[in-house]
C-alpha cells in the first residue's frame, strides 16, 4: 500500500469486537488488519472476500481504464470500506464515487483526494457539513451532480459565495432515473452554473445502467445511444467550463459503451465510475459485465468472482430440501439468489462439487433444494456464490478477507 493508504489504514483500523458477526471469540480485542486465523475459528454464515482475487480485479481494471485513455473513480458505495478504497486509488484510481452527502462525508474523512457524489445533494445541512470541510483542506475537492435549475437555486442558498463544491450536469433519458431530459434543458442548467457565483461548473454527468438490464441488440443499442448524447453535451460545454470538462458515466454493466463514447473527446477527461469490479460476482454481473471470463477473455484480462458466503445445513425436513443457515440479512438476493458452488463437511475442510439451487430466501434461512439422492447432510458447509456487491457489503459491518490457504488474513470494515 502507498504511505497514503497506510495512515489511512492506521487512522481506521480498529479491534474486533464480541458484536461483530460470525467473528470467533478469540479474536476479540485483535487488531483488523493482522488476524491470520484459520478460516475453520468462524461460525456460520459467513461473507468473505478473495484477497488474491481482489487484487487481481484492481489489476484487470487499471490496465483496461488505462488501455482506453479513461480516468477511473469507483462507485465507492459498493464496499462503503475505506481500506479498499485506498486500494482502488493505489491501482490507479483518481477519485472516488459516492451516492449521498453522508457517503462523501466518509469518503473526504478517510483522506480521498477527489470525491465525486454520483447524485444530487440539496439538504442544506449537508451541504454545508461538506463545505466546511473543504473550506480546511484545499488539497480535496468534491463535485456533485445537478439536474434541474431548481437544485442549483438550492445549492446557492445552503452555501457561501466562492464554495469550492463542483458541479456535473446530469442527463437523463426517458424512462431513466434522475437527469434531465432533453440536452435543451440540460444546457439551460450548465448556463446558470457557469454564471454562478457560488458554484463552479465542472461537465456532464449521466448513468447508463437505468436503461438496460441485459446484453441484448436493443439493451446495447439504447445504452450505446445514450453515451454518444452525453459525449456530445460534454463537447457541447466546453466554452462554459474554465478548464478541462468532466465527462462522467459507466456502472459495472457497460463500461465498454460508455469507454467507445466518452474517451478521447477534445478538452475533456472521460471518467468511469464502475465500482463492483473490485470483487465481480458469480450472477448479475457475471452475465453481463464484457469483462467476465465467461466472454473467452484470458485470465489475466478478465474479472474473477472475489466474494462469497458459507451457510450451513440446519434441516433437511423432506425429500429434495434443505435449510441453510444464511438469508436475507446475511446474503443479496435483489439481482439473483446465491449458486451454490460446492460442500464441505465443516467450514475450510475440502470441497466437493454440488449439484443443487437456491429456490428461496427468508429472514435467516436458505432454501437449498435438488433432485435425486441427497447431496448434503445436516452440518455440512455450503459455499454459495453470489449476485449483487452492492448488496453483500451492506450486510455486514466486518466482512473477513481470506488468502490463497483459506487463512483470514484481516477484515475490512465497511461504513453503511
Amino acid at each position: 500500500m502507498s504511505p497514503r493508504a497506510v495512515a489511512a489504514r492506521a487512522a481506521t483500523a480498529r479491534a474486533v469486537t464480541a458484536e461483530d458477526k460470525s467473528f470467533p471469540a478469540g479474536l476479540v480485542g485483535r487488531d483488523v488488519t493482522a488476524l491470520e486465523e484459520p478460516l475453520a475459528s468462524f461460525s456460520t454464515p459467513l461473507l468473505v472476500l478473495d484477497g488474491p482475487g481482489m487484487a487481481h480485479n484492481l489489476q484487470v481494471m487499471a490496465n483496461w481504464v488505462a488501455e482506453r485513455g479513461l480516468e477511473l473513480m469507483p462507485h465507492g458505495k459498493t464496499t462503503m470500506a475505506p481500506v479498499l478504497w485506498h486500494r482502488q486509488l493505489d491501482a490507479g484510481a483518481t477519485g472516488i464515487t459516492v451516492a449521498t452527502g453522508w457517503q462523501a462525508d466518509v469518503a473526504l474523512r478517510a483522506g480521498i483526494p477527489t470525491v465525486q457524489i454520483a447524485n444530487m445533494c440539496v439538504d442544506p445541512v449537508l451541504l454545508r457539513r461538506l463545505d466546511a470541510w473543504l473550506a480546511e483542506r484545499p488539497a480535496q475537492e468534491l463535485v456533485c451532480w445537478a439536474d434541474s435549475l431548481a437544485a442549483v437555486d438550492l445549492m446557492e442558498q445552503a452555501l457561501p459565495e466562492g464554495s469550492r463544491l463542483g458541479v456535473l450536469v446530469e442527463l437523463g433519458a426517458e424512462g431513466g432515473r434522475t437527469g434531465a431530459r432533453t440536452e435543451v434543458e440540460a444546457l439551460a442548467i450548465a448556463e446558470r452554473l457557469a454564471a454562478s457565483p457560488v458554484l463552479t461548473l465542472r461537465g456532464v454527468s449521466g448513468y447508463e445502467g437505468a436503461l438496460g438490464h441485459d446484453r441484448s441488440e436493443a439493451a446495447l443499442e439504447t445504452v450505446r445511444e445514450y453515451c454518444e448524447r452525453l459525449a456530445a453535451l460534454g463537447a457541447g460545454v466546453r466554452d462554459l467550463v474554465g478548464g478541462t470538462v468532466w465527462i462522467t458515466a459507466g456502472g459495472s454493466a457497460y463500461p465498454d459503451l460508455v469507454a467507445a463514447a466518452i474517451a478521447g473527446v477534445p478538452g475533456t477527461r472521460g471518467v468511469l465510475r464502475s465500482g463492483a469490479y473490485i470483487v465481480h460476482d458469480s450472477g448479475f454481473y457475471r452475465g453481463i459485465s464484457p469483462l467476465d471470463r465467461d466472454r473467452g477473455l484470458p485470465e489475466a484480462e478478465a474479472l474473477l468472482p472475489a466474494m462469497r458466503a458459507y451457510a450451513r445445513v440446519v434441516s433437511q425436513p423432506e425429500p429434495g430440501l434443505a435449510l441453510l443457515d444464511a438469508g436475507k440479512r446475511d446474503v443479496p438476493f435483489d439481482e439473483g439468489l446465491p449458486v451454490p458452488l460446492a460442500v464441505a463437511d465443516s467450514l475450510g475442510g475440502t470441497e466437493r462439487p454440488l449439484r443443487a439451487e437456491v429456490t428461496a430466501l427468508n429472514d435467516q434461512h436458505t432454501f437449498l433444494r435438488w433432485e435425486g439422492e441427497a447431496p448434503v447432510a445436516i452440518g455440512d458447509v455450503v459455499t454459495l456464490g453470489l449476485s449483487h456487491p452492492c448488496t453483500a457489503f451492506d450486510k455486514w459491518r466486518l466482512i473477513p478477507v481470506v488468502d490463497a490457504g483459506g487463512i483470514v488474513t484481516e477484515a475490512v470494515e465497511t461504513f453503511f
